[in-house]
């Protein structure tokens, strides 16, 4: 997120595949200080666990037909279509089939036993809800301050640069907090800080200038910060050593799964919303409104005065007024769904109640 600005820079000036080139670098820098700093392995061997190609394939089916289906359900008209339908049924029994094959093979590739823990499946619930914040917002965003406000790429890039940079200076902030204050007050309070810039965001409209987005979305880049890492330590730190690794890999996949689902979601929600509010905003646009004829009547009198003909003027009344009925639906339905995702961690909150107060993971599970 914080490379947001070179990757605007990069579509506007150049293509959008060009984006993709902006981790190159820092890959590269990444295996240079990898093979430079780090301690060569130990040459203590350890047993190969065989790799669960079954419940790989299944995880693959079942969630790559649940995204599927929520990406193009909304276009198709939802189960009136046979794909949507049958992509329906994939997600079902692939899941279904995926959580039986984890809970009997000896060696799963999720190993889902590690939700006997209380902590890590109220955090596993809420890395999910984080993921959709943190991934549906940032979509959500980009799409209203181009489409509405006609923002380049590389304008939207450097709007979101505050929020990322605050959320990056609070990660070294967190790591002492994190160790002085109990992880579920972190968690609490980032949580609320989110939902505030939230709402705050609910109310942007045409008109919402740049300096009205700064102080929200550095709200929101501190917010995620002060979940992130003690939501990990709460999930995480006080389980079995020897359930760790399995626990950390599911926390990530809930994490990951919430922010594509979230995004499928948002967007399906933010299509319906848009043709509703559309709906209810034309209800209003009538010949027998007088409010609606003293506006088309000075749009017509507007296109005349710059030389069109009285049948021109008119369709082109007819279509401004259209554009600016798709626009006010538009920036209400932008403005729902961010009230929504304010309201989705709200709900969630009460989980914070069953997360660990975090700290060093015990020797054993007894």
């Amino acid at each position: 997120m914080g490379l947001g600005a070179l990757g605007g820079y990069l579509t506007t000036n150049f293509s959008w595949p060009m984006i993709f080139f902006v981790n190159l670098p820092f890959g590269i820098a990444a295996v240079f200080l990898a093979q430079t700093f780090l301690p060569a392995d130990s040459e203590i061997k350890q047993t190969v666990k065989k790799v669960d190609w079954a419940g790989i394939g299944l995880l693959i089916v079942g969630l790559g037909s649940l995204q599927w289906m929520l990406e193009d359900g909304n276009s198709e008209d939802w189960f009136e279509s046979g794909e949507i339908t049958a992509l329906a049924i994939l997600a079902v029994v692939g899941l279904g089939l995926f959580v039986w094959r984890e809970l009997t093979a000896k060696e799963p590739a999720v190993d889902l036993r590690v939700l006997r823990h209380r902590q890590l499946a109220a955090g596993s619930a809420f890395n999910a809800v984080l993921g959709m914040g943190l991934f549906g917002a940032t979509f959500a965003l980009p799409i209203f301050t181009q489409s509405v406000l006609s923002y380049t790429a590389e304008q939207t890039g450097t709007l979101m640069l505050p929020g990322a940079l605050a959320s990056a200076m609070m990660m070294p902030v967190m790591g002492k907090l994190v160790n002085k204050y109990d992880a579920r007050l972190l968690v609490t309070i980032g949580a609320l800080v989110f939902v505030a810039t939230m709402f705050a965001l609910q109310g942007i409209n045409p008109q919402t200038s740049r300096d009205s987005f700064f102080w929200p979305l550095i709200g929101r880049g501190i917010g995620i910060s002060l979940m992130f890492m003690p939501l990990t330590t709460a999930s995480l730190g006080s389980l079995p050593k020897q359930d760790l690794a399995s626990a950390s890999a599911f926390t990530n996949l809930a994490r990951q799964m919430g922010g594509s689902i979230g995004i499928a979601v948002l967007a399906t929600m933010l299509a319906r919303r848009e043709a509703f509010h559309r709906a209810t905003l034309l209800e209003h646009v009538s010949a027998l409104d007088p409010q609606f004829q003293i506006r088309f009547q000075a749009l017509v009198q507007g296109f005349m005065q710059k030389g069109a003909d009285l049948a021109t003027a008119q369709q082109r009344a007819y279509a401004a007024i259209d554009r600016t009925v798709s626009v006010q639906a538009a920036v209400i339905s932008f403005g729902d769904v961010f009230h929504i995702v304010g309201w989705a961690f709200l709900i969630a909150l009460p989980l914070v109640l069953l997360l660990g107060k975090g700290g060093r993971p015990v020797a054993d599970a007894h």
